[in-house]
């Protein structure tokens, strides 16, 4: 009887109670949602009142919260980790294979007995101050005349060539950059051994002009000095090929022309010229010193065969 009696009024009652719950979530959205100012400022009132007191429930949401972003970070510190013990193993292999590539270079140096030009050396001087303008770029060098510069040699920042020297003091040097409108080297495009003018038009990339088959060069190929006409040393760094939009071929320097604070200044002496052609075959003959023997008949006919000449050699005892 109890149990049926307490049936017949729980069951109303819950309903009641849920009724009211949901109006009062329903009025409550409605509430929070409306844009009055009057709603707003009993909304800022509700929050001020329940808020605050709501800091213990609070607590562990925040703690999870925390929680949760420090397992993330770890899970990025974890990865981070595992790259970059991945480029450390590449960066032991490579390191293995450059030496191996340097140990080979000395054997191949040794066997072809090469002898390094001693006469390109160079000595380094400190940035004094950067004139680049609009229409010149320039740099001037704490070096000049009573360091031994001489005008037209090759200026680089350690990496690739920056520009060459361009006006000697007694102590200082101006160089002009590869990116200035009057800058005109010849260089080499590897590996297709082109040869082409690098000009500089006052940009950051200077143009390639002159070149023969503009299809042979791809973006990224590796621009080189030529050497030709004595001006810069053969095979300095320039930098590398890029192809624009409207498909000119330019370079990206491989110096860094921002931040230029010491340069390397390469001696180039010229080469001995030989003024006669016998000098590069060999001494004359007879040598000097050894005279023909007194049975010996020399006969001196530049345009006659040997088997000709001794036929028409005088005979022993013919007049």
């Amino acid at each position: 009887m109890a149990r049926e009696r307490y049936d017949s009024y729980g069951r109303p009652v819950r309903r009641l109670v849920l009724a009211v719950l949901i109006l009062f979530l329903i009025a409550l959205i409605l509430v929070w949602r409306i844009d009055n100012p009057r709603v707003e400022r009993m909304r800022a009132a509700i929050a001020d009142r329940v808020v605050p007191n709501m800091e213990w429930a609070m607590g562990p949401v925040t703690g999870l919260g925390r929680m949760l972003d420090d397992f993330q970070s770890y899970s990025r510190l974890f990865e981070q980790n595992q790259e970059l013990r991945r480029e450390l193993q590449q960066m032991r292999a490579w390191r293995e294979a450059a030496l191996q590539l340097e140990q080979e270079n000395a054997r191949l140096l040794d066997l072809n007995r090469v002898q390094l030009n001693p006469e390109l050396t160079f000595i380094t001087g400190i940035v004094l101050a950067d004139s680049g303008s609009p229409f010149r770029r320039s740099v001037l060098l704490n070096v000049g005349a009573r360091d031994g510069i001489l005008d037209g040699w090759a200026t680089m920042d350690g990496l690739g060539v920056v520009g060459r020297i361009s006006g000697v003091g007694e102590r200082t040097a101006r160089v002009l950059l590869l990116t200035d409108s009057n800058s005109r080297i010849p260089v080499t495009i590897q590996p297709s051994g082109q040869q082409a003018l690098l000009m500089g038009d006052n940009s950051q990339t200077p143009m390639l002009e002159f070149v023969e088959a503009p299809e042979d060069i791809s973006a990224g190929d590796r621009i080189i000095t030529s050497g030709d006409g004595g001006l810069f040393p053969p095979g300095l760094l320039v930098g590398q090929v890029v192809v624009t939009s409207d498909r000119r071929l330019r370079a990206r320097l491989a110096a860094d022309l921002a931040r230029l604070r010491f340069l390397r200044v390469m001696r180039s002496h010229p080469g001995t010229a030989l003024d006669d052609p016998g000098d590069l075959i060999g001494p004359p003959w007879p040598l000097p010193g050894s005279e023909p023997a007194e049975d010996e008949t020399i006969i001196e006919d530049a345009g006659m065969p040997g088997a000709e000449a001794a036929e028409l050699a005088p005979e022993e005892g013919e007049p």
